[in-house]
């Protein structure tokens, strides 16, 4: 067997291991932990949430980097990624449509979970020895647990180090960059296109590169300029696709919960199976429970942790109940998931807009995949770069970045197999430190929101 062979056998192994019946229980049993334990509160806040984001609450000498927005829209551009459009695709293909319902029951849940995370993050965060405030669940543990936590901590950044590497993105995208321009101009095929892979896999490389230079400031400044457009687009072209095919739409509905409780027969009519790979999919996608996302939050200019974690709760409603949902009906409206049986992630989706926009629509998603590519890319290095301070200083940012931007090269030209199992292995051990210590400090996040809407309503 192949060396390639060999790591794409082990990822797999690995990735099927953790994501077991107690990994789900505790994304999707936390979250519900969650909920009861704030007595359902945060979700009658959205419209709070919202003038957050508008800096409504905001203050020029609030602690911290970045405004509200650029805080959430640094966290979607590295939610709002591949995830969204080959991830989903890869659910369909592996669970069947039911999938997609427990993707939705892992937003719905995620959404306490990312208050919880958050505000934990705001309030435990770290400050350099330059005054640069920074959070994520390492710090959470180290501040908030206390130092004899550290192996957790240590587990958390470890697995977040290799987790934030940018191969699923490059590989998907230098994929869809394959099938859309170099195979019809002759400059790859289907069999022979290492030196295609290759020549673009360095062309991102060096884009990303000029984008990190600026670290969180220039991360965050992209992020909400790209991000509102992402969706927007992506909106506009679902919502054409859903006028073509509207009959067809209360069937699709329909389909996906009768799947989601029956077993699909392309899961092998395991229930089970359905249930996993859509947790998966769906935790992969809104990273509720992963701990990344909450790294980008830490970063806010907020007194309020409690303003952080409401501000964060959006997340899994644009990221998996609204950008996953447009993918999921674009596939299945289509039929492109039964007939095309040998596609698969990015390029089931491309065959799907394909299909109702025969002159653009390739185009118009290898658009879309490309900023999502980038954003997602250039998020995940500064998730990757501050675990890696956090384990060796700042000597960390010195080989991890060469590393980074290495190894995006080398996820461009393996397997999708091999990519795949990695990323879903590495998000599993990260969600283990991040919901332990979520819940061991749930109570400090209690008394913190109490207070916080007791003063909200004295002001109202």
């Amino acid at each position: 067997m192949a060396f390639p062979e060999v790591l794409e056998t082990f990822f797999n192994r690995w990735a099927d291991l953790m994501w077991g019946t107690p990994l789900v229980v505790l994304l999707v049993g936390g979250g519900l932990y969650f909920m009861i334990h704030s007595a359902f509160r945060p979700y009658r806040y959205f419209g709070h949430a919202i003038n957050l984001v508008l800096g409504k609450y905001s203050l020029k000498d609030d602690p911290g980097s970045i405004p509200h927005a650029q805080a959430l829209s640094t966290a979607l551009s590295g939610t709002l990624g591949l995830g969204n459009i080959a991830g989903v695709a890869i659910a369909i293909s592996v669970g069947g449509p039911g999938s997609i319902f427990w993707m939705w029951v892992t937003a719905i849940v995620g959404v306490s979970t990312k208050f919880y995370t958050a505000s934990l993050s705001v309030m435990y965060r770290h400050q350099d020895l330059n005054g640069q405030i920074y959070g994520g669940p390492m710090y959470v543990i180290m501040n908030g647990m206390g130092k004899k936590w550290y192996p957790l901590a240590a587990l958390f950044a470890g697995a977040c180090m290799i987790g934030a590497l940018p191969v699923f993105q490059a590989n998907q995208f230098v994929q869809l960059l394959r099938d859309v321009v170099a195979q019809p101009l002759n400059l790859a095929s289907q069999e022979n296109h290492f030196l295609f892979d290759l020549f673009v896999s360095f062309a991102i490389a060096f884009l990303v590169f000029i984008i990190i230079r600026g670290k969180i400031y220039s991360i965050g400044s992209f992020a909400v300029k790209a991000v509102p457009l992402m969706v927007v687009a992506y909106l506009f072209m679902t919502f054409i696709v859903v006028g073509t095919h509207f009959d067809k739409v209360l069937s699709v509905f329909r389909l996906i919960i009768t799947d989601a409780f029956s077993g699909s027969a392309v899961a092998g009519g395991s229930l089970a199976t359905v249930i996993m790979i859509g947790v998966r999919r769906g935790a992969f996608s809104n990273e509720a429970g992963i701990g990344t996302e909450s790294m980008a939050h830490g970063t806010a200019k907020t007194r309020e942790p409690i303003r952080e974690g409401l501000v964060a709760m959006l997340g899994p409603v644009i990221d998996t109940l609204i950008m996953c949902t447009c993918t999921a009906f674009i596939i299945l409206l289509t039929g492109v998931w039964q007939t095309a049986e040998d596609s698969y992630g990015v390029t089931l989706t491309m065959l799907a807009l394909k299909s109702i926009f025969p002159i653009f629509g390739q185009y118009f998603l290898l658009f879309m995949v490309g900023l999502l590519s980038l954003s997602t890319m250039v998020t995940m290095w500064f998730y990757g770069i501050r675990s890696a301070v956090f384990l060796f200083g700042e000597r960390g940012e010195l080989f991890y970045t060469p590393i980074y931007l290495a190894l995006l090269v080398v996820g461009s030209v393996v397997s999708l197999d091999l990519v795949n199992g990695l990323i879903l292995a590495t998000f599993a051990t990260m969600a283990i430190p991040t919901m332990i210590s979520a819940i061991y400090l749930s109570p400090k996040v209690k008394a913190a929101s109490r207070k916080y809407f007791q003063n909200l309503g004295a002001e109202s």
